[in-house]
């Protein structure tokens, strides 16, 4: 083949061809390149695409096929392979094109598998050849001449000191760092003068490593380029560290088969209103990994807003063509879910059409009373004031020790993401009613409390007397048992279909039960109870309206939150307590469930592994997902039970219920921690980086030299690179 077959076969590079392929090099030869693009090419080195080389010879009577193998590329780094011509090049000499030099390996490419090794070494004793590589050798560098003075080499070697120092003290001041975000130290102090006796924790830090490292501390005392303790610095080196930290996250989630994401509405301690996302997937080491990512600030709080903020993100993180390993997506916060269609999880379905929307199941309930309460005022003021029943005895011993004389029952805290608390405190209130009354009115005409705690006193006295707030302790009253008791029910691990229809018909049916008794029983049982009138208060169409838009919300959102249970159902599969249960009747039903909600599984090829897990009553001991696809892994059997690997996967990814400590990954609690007890700072998403996933950072090889080399990518006075 010629330069001219070779250039209409390839045709133009493209957008998609990399500047250093042999494909790039014919059509725009190196030398007509600036030395910016020729360093470039250097660094990218040889291009080493597979190829598709078949070659038939006979010999002996006998055929003999021969392909290339990518082992020539180990061998001999210098080689470049063109897939468009199914051939080999010289990497040096296609780059600086010798007259005399053999055009099989800068024009033709070289094919011929049979005399590939006596013509690579041919290749190798060329003057040409090794002319071109000295060339790429010292392309960029000073000349041969100038590099053998003495004075240039004692030039290079002065600078290279300097690299080492600037580099030393530098990744001191990186450890500093990293120690404050450790222990969420704040990176300021009051006043961080020489003389300061509160320089802050990183000053401070950075003061004592010096008094130990006399390196860093004639750096602090004379360097006038760079001392790493000024706020530029600081931040420029959480930004590394930040990127550094996330390439290497992105990293282990490309490597993964299947993606979950979670995301959490939450708040640090100036209140600003965020979101948090989490990644959770498995590692290359085959560990389930939870990971802090970042936070996502929100201009306003509606679906399309915070659709668009995650969307962005995830585009990031699933580049084009891995869209499909997200299998799951989990969120915290009623305001992400609003809508089916039109809420977050359904937009982000409509690009990631794998990402079942899924969540544990006790947040299930805890959004479908949030939801059922957050969007009507009278409902959200109701469980506001019965906060504050718990609240108002917990500030003081006095007021404790008379409620337990006058009611004998204590009320329980309540949660703002543990709806079951609610519960308690309701019943509570419902129930002894009377009791409180009385120890309100105890407690105002007694002598022995101060005036706020008589005042108090009497706005709840007025509270249980209201006609508004004794109907709806009566509509919850009523409610709550019912969601208690299917909070229940789906922490059993004994799920099937029919059981998860079961259970959520048994719940929509007493909330109906509930919703028809309203304009009745409901309303004559609650009338009795007010002992005071207000002058304004809501008419009885309008509780009564109020009340069925409580039970119609709970009922619309229960059908839509529990839409998706295909995945509780997969797990019975690999339950090890239910495979002697399984080897006697196989789970056809929950196997083509299994299938339906993850159609890359091969049904016939799972449905033969899994007779084989059930059938060995070794098997049987199973403790769990992760320890079955441990086992699998620790004895190279992967390949064997492919299928069954691959959903042990799905599931271990997927956030679901379960009681199996190896799956419990506190991430989100430790991020609401990080927010309540840190300063508010600039650099938020670094620092909680640092604080969240320290494990991570610290696992992470050459930590330190990788945010070297990001920081010394702008233009700075110090030098940090090598010559």
């Amino acid at each position: 083949m010629n330069m001219a077959a070779c250039s209409s076969t390839s045709g133009d590079p493209g957008p998609q061809s990399p500047p250093n392929s042999v494909q790039a090099l014919l059509t725009n030869p190196f030398e007509r390149r600036s030395l910016g693009d020729k360093l470039l090419v250097k660094d990218l080195g040889p291009d080493q695409p597979e190829l598709l080389i078949s070659q038939k010879t006979f010999e002996k009577n006998k055929t003999y096929k021969r392909g290339f193998s990518r082992v020539w590329y180990m061998k001999k780094p210098w080689l470049a392979g063109c897939p468009q011509v199914n051939a080999v090049f010289c990497f040096p000499c296609l780059l600086f094109k010798q007259s005399g030099a053999d055009t099989s390996w800068t024009v033709t490419g070289v094919n011929d598998m049979k005399h590939l090794s006596e013509k690579i070494k041919k290749h190798e004793c060329t003057k040409t050849h090794i002319t071109s590589a000295v060339k790429l050798a010292v392309l960029g560098k000073a000349n041969i001449a100038t590099q053998l003075e003495k004075g240039y080499r004692i030039g290079v070697k002065k600078h290279n000191e300097e690299v080492d120092k600037n580099r030393h003290v530098l990744s001191k001041i990186i450890d500093c760092v990293k120690f404050c975000g450790d222990f969420e130290l704040d990176l300021r102090g009051h006043e961080e003068t020489e003389t300061s006796g509160n320089p802050g924790g990183f000053r401070g830090l950075v003061d004592r490593v010096a008094s130990l490292d006399s390196v860093l501390e004639e750096q602090l005392k004379t360097a006038t380029d760079i001392k790493g303790t000024s706020k530029t610095v600081q931040n420029e080196l959480l930004d590394c560290m930040l990127a550094v930290s996330k390439e290497y996250i992105l990293e282990e989630v490309r490597r993964a088969n299947y993606l979950a994401i979670q995301v959490d509405e939450t708040t640090d301690i100036s209140n600003h209103c965020q979101l948090v996302l989490v990644l959770r997937y498995i590692d290359p080491h085959n560990n389930v990994q939870e990971r802090f990512f970042d936070f996502l600030p929100l201009r306003n709080e509606n679906a399309d807003t915070i659709a668009a903020e995650l969307m962005e993100r995830l585009g990031t993180i699933l580049p084009e063509g891995q869209q499909g390993k997200l299998i799951a997506q989990a969120y915290d916060g009623a305001a992400v879910m609003r809508g089916t269609k039109g809420g977050v999880h359904g937009k982000v379905k409509e690009v990631y059409c794998n990402a079942h929307n899924v969540h544990c199941y006790a947040h299930q309930l805890n959004l479908i009373m949030q939801q059922a309460t957050s969007h009507i005022p009278k409902i959200r003021i109701f469980f506001s004031d019965l906060g504050g029943f718990a609240a108002f005895f917990s500030r003081s011993f006095k007021r404790t020790a008379i409620l337990d004389q006058v009611v004998a029952q204590r009320l329980p805290g309540t949660s703002t993401t543990t709806w079951n608390f609610h519960s308690f405190a309701l019943n509570t209130v419902y129930e002894h009613k009377d009791d409180l009354l009385r120890c309100f009115q105890t407690i105002r005409d007694s002598a022995d409390f101060d005036p706020l705690t008589v005042r108090e006193a009497g706005g709840f006295v007025r509270m249980l007397g209201d006609e508004d707030f004794c109907f709806l302790l009566t509509l919850f009253h009523k409610i709550m048992p019912n969601v208690d008791m299917l909070f229940s029910q789906l922490q059993n691990r004994n799920i099937d279909s029919a059981y998860i229809s079961g259970i959520i018909e048994g719940f929509t049916s007493s909330i109906q039960t509930v919703r028809d008794s309203i304009h009745s029983g409901l309303y004559s049982e609650s009338v009795q109870q007010p002992l005071i009138k207000k002058e304004r208060t809501l008419g009885h169409e309008e509780q009564q309206q109020s009340a069925r838009e409580v039970c119609d919300t709970i009922l619309s959102h229960t059908q839509e939150r529990f839409s998706f249970t295909k995945h509780l159902i997969s797990s019975t599969l690999l339950q090890g307590d239910l495979f002697h249960q399984h080897s006697q009747i196989f789970p056809e039903a929950a196997l083509e469930t299994t299938v339906e909600a993850f159609p890359l599984l091969d049904k016939a090829k799972l449905k033969t592994e899994l007779s084989l897990i059930y059938d060995n009553a070794e098997f049987r001991a199973c403790s769990g997902a992760v320890a079955l696809l441990q086992f699998f892994i620790d004895n190279n059997l992967q390949e064997l039970f492919a299928e069954t690997v691959s959903l042990l996967k799905v599931l271990i990814t997927t956030p679901m219920t379960t009681d199996e400590p190896d799956r419990c990954f506190p991430t989100l609690k430790r991020i609401k921690t990080f927010l309540r007890n840190t300063m508010t700072q600039d650099r938020l998403n670094a620092l909680a980086m640092l604080s969240i996933e320290k494990k991570l950072i610290r696992s992470i090889p050459d930590f330190n030299t990788r945010v070297i080399e990001r920081f010394a990518t702008q233009e700075r006075r110090a030098q940090f690179h090598y010559k």
